[in-house]
Formats: C-alpha cells, structure tokens, sequence
C-alpha cells in the first residue's frame, strides 16, 4: 500500500461513493504517489466503481473484487475452484455495462442497436449460460456430499465443526488434533474447502472434526454463500467450535462478525464451543513457559475465561485436554450408552 485515504459520511455518495472534494483529493494523490489501483474497504455499486474508475482513469476495486481475487488464490480443489468462478461471474455480470460504453456511441440511431450493445447483450448472455453451467456442476458435487454426510450420519459418529475468523488459527489446530496435514498460513483464507478428519477422544468416542473457511468482517451473505460446502458443513455439525485469535487488537469485533454471520446462517441455536487461541503469543518471552504455568499467567492478567470457553495454544498443544473435556460434554450422548442407562434405571 503507497497510501490511504479516509473519509467520514453519513451515508456514501450514490455517485461517486466519496464526496466530490475527496475523489479530486485522491487524484492529486495519483501524481504523488503513482499509484496503480484503488481499493476501496467497502462495496460499491456497479455505477460507483465506474464513475470512480472514468474520473481517476485507474482501477478501483471495492472489498467484494479483493475478497474474490484472494479466493481464486486460495481455492485448490474443483469445488473450490467451481465456487470462486460462480461467485466472480456473478459479481462481474452487473459490472458489464460500462465496458462497452465506447462502443455504444459507434453507428445506430433512434430506433436501432449499435453494435456496442449487441456485444454487450452477447457478453451478458455467454455469462448467463456460465453461471448456469456452474450452479449444475455445483449442484452436482452438492448431491456428492449429501450421500457422504448421509454416511456418515448412519455411522452414527457426530461431526464437530470449527469456524472462526480467518487466520485465526482452525486449520493449526485440525493438524495438531488429527495429525492432518491442511495448509496452515498466517495469511487470509488459507483455507477454502472444508476438510475432515477423523478424531478418537479421550472417553473413547469418535468425532469427524471439519476445518471450513475462515470468516471476515462486512462480508455478505451472499459471498459465504457461494462456498455451499462450508455452509453444509456447519448445518450438519453437532456443535460448532469457534476458534478466536486472543492476540488480535480486534478480538471482540472478530467474535462478533463471526456470531453474526453464524446467526444470519440460522446457526446461532447450534451447541458452541469457544477457544481463545494463541495464549502463548502473549506470554512474556525470557522465561520458560509450559501449559499450566502459561493458563495460570493469562487468567492472572485477564480473570477466568466465561463458562464453555477454554484457553488453548494449538501451536504449542497447550489446553487440549480442556478441549476435549468441553466438546465431550456438549456431544449429543450415543444411542448406545442411552439404551443401557435406560436397562439400568428400569
């Protein structure tokens, strides 16, 4: 980043998304700073981003075009892949019109199409069919995994789920509990496509524990929706483990965005579990530090963690056995040991 602009509106220009001072402000800047591209931290309109576009002569990306970039980055397997190409289609459909307006203004008159318009018309058409083409290959691998879920669940083996804001550590913690081997990056959304591993817990039980994609602050509904994979995932969960990175400045807004968005999902019923990750991070360095003495520290510094949270370093492997404690107990009790406590009791 060469620089930054902000400024503070009661609601956005329906133009220009900043006011008129600001965007003229943020074009001198280009002399200064040569800058390449403009990325704005909010979503913009198609006809904001073009306007903004046509008066800075560069390119403006708002948080959704970033977001997907990052994605199509990210994403490995061919659902992931699928899912990035759907959600980047639907996102550039309504952002066609303005790259044929050159064209528009060639041949035509009252009554007639110019052939800007005809181009357009057939670019929005060939996209049209694009996403149609995608959502069937989707909905194909979605039909896959409903029989694998289907599987699993007459195995009768409960699946734990862990979400959480990105990079704040989920896919550590799916290695360090599993012996997995996902991909475990301190960048955003290392990880796109939900992966499962089995885990055998202390009392003897089993559990499929599932890494998904990470979470972000003011990201739509309709982008999580695209990953249908990580959102069937959570819906099938019998409790959802909400990992949160305890060292960020942004702790509580992070826990917060990540709530909500379970809660605009219908999730917010869903038995939780909530781990403060990343305890050693905060320790005091020039001492040594093991699990106990590390737990002992932080609740000196920051008072008893709330009922159903534990303080874990999965890098570390500090505080599983808490974990495991906690997820046992909220597990949904096996047909099985009902049956015989009923033969007991009677």
């Amino acid at each position: 980043m060469v620089g930054r602009l902000t400024q503070r509106l009661d609601a956005p220009s329906h133009q220009h998304y900043i006011g008129k001072g600001k965007l003229d402000e943020l074009l001198h800047m280009k002399e200064k700073l040569n800058y390449e591209s403009v990325i704005v931290d909010d979503e913009l309109s198609p006809q904001q981003q073009q306007a903004m576009e046509d008066h800075l002569e560069t390119k403006v990306v708002d948080r959704i075009g970033l977001i997907l970039d990052i994605f199509a980055r990210r994403a490995n397997t061919r659902e992931g892949k699928l899912q990035v190409e759907l959600a980047q289609y639907e996102y550039n459909l309504p952002r066609l019109v303005g790259k044929w307006q050159h064209l528009e203004r060639l041949g035509g008159g009252i009554g007639t199409r110019g052939p800007g318009e005809s181009q357009l018309e057939t670019d929005k058409r060939i996209m049209r069919q694009k996403i149609t083409r995608l959502k069937r290959q989707i909905d194909e691998i979605s039909r896959q995994r409903e029989l694998y879920r289907q599987n699993r669940r007459s195995s009768g083996i409960p699946t734990v789920a862990l979400v959480g804001y990105t990079n704040s550590g989920k896919s550590t913690l799916l290695n360090a509990l599993s012996k997995a081997d996902v991909l475990a990056k301190n960048e955003l959304f290392s990880t796109l496509d939900p992966t499962t591993r089995r885990l055998r817990l202390p009392d003897g039980r089993s559990v499929l524990l599932t890494d998904t994609v990470g979470f972000i602050r003011k990201l739509p509904t309709t982008l999580v929706a695209a990953f249908r994979a990580t959102l069937e995932e959570l819906s099938d969960a019998s409790i959802l483990v909400h990992i949160v990175d305890i060292t960020s400045s942004n702790l509580l807004d992070q826990f917060n965005t990540v709530e909500d968005i379970l809660k605009s999902l219908k999730l917010e019923d869903k038995p939780r579990v909530i781990v403060m990750n990343k305890i050693d991070a905060l320790l005091p360095s020039g001492e040594m530090w093991n699990q106990n003495k590390a737990i002992e520290y932080y609740i000196s510094q920051s008072g008893e963690p709330a009922t159903d949270t534990v303080l874990i370093s999965a890098h570390k492997k500090w505080g599983f056995d808490s974990l495991f404690k906690l997820v046992a107990e909220k597990l949904p009790a096996p047909i099985d040991y009902i049956s015989n406590l009923g033969e007991e009791n009677g």
